[in-house]
């Protein structure tokens, strides 16, 4: 048996994962659709229609995805320009970028939007490459406090300002 036959099985494997991952998500969007109570809409459409119209979606792909695959169908590689394939995944990076959105997650609540936003912003831009702190550190409360304020007076979302109530 060839290197590459082993290499086929092996996309022909994962590509039956995503398949997988695809159908289950499918099925929590509309399991989940089913829970959602909405008293004020009369009529055809309300709002359980795009949770179930985007999980029925998400199955129909996984099953044609696992029809395709079946059938002998591969995902083509990668064949940028600018990709080198022989170097391994940069596990650094990933894990920084990792750290950066899991302390914004674990913080939102506690800190607030723009302190959590500025945080996932800065180490989103340490872990990519950037190495001006000084700017990077004023960009990343920029964004982060402007995004809030996007956010808060031009939709109408209320996202919590935590330490810096009565400030913003």
């Amino acid at each position: 048996m060839s290197s590459s036959t082993t290499a086929a099985e092996k996309g022909g494997r994962s590509e039956y994962g995503v398949a997988l991952l695809l159908l289950g998500l499918g099925a929590w969007a509309i399991q989940d659709a089913f829970g959602v109570t909405d008293a004020a809409s009369r009529g055809p459409v309300n709002a359980r229609t795009v949770p179930i119209a985007v999980g029925l979606l998400l199955i129909l792909v996984a099953v044609l995805l696992t029809v395709d695959v079946f059938r002998g169908g591969r995902g083509e590689a990668e064949g940028g320009e600018d990709v080198d394939l022989s170097h391994g995944s940069d596990w650094r990076t990933i894990g920084l970028l990792v750290a950066s959105f899991a302390a914004n997650a674990l913080l939102i609540e506690r800190v607030g939007w723009p302190i959590s936003g500025a945080i996932l912003f800065f180490g989103t831009t340490y872990a990519l490459g950037a190495r001006h702190y000084v700017r990077m550190a004023i960009i990343s409360v920029v964004l982060a406090v402007g995004s809030w304020y996007l956010f808060f007076l031009g939709l109408g979302i209320k996202l919590p300002v935590g330490l810096l109530k009565g400030i913003l």
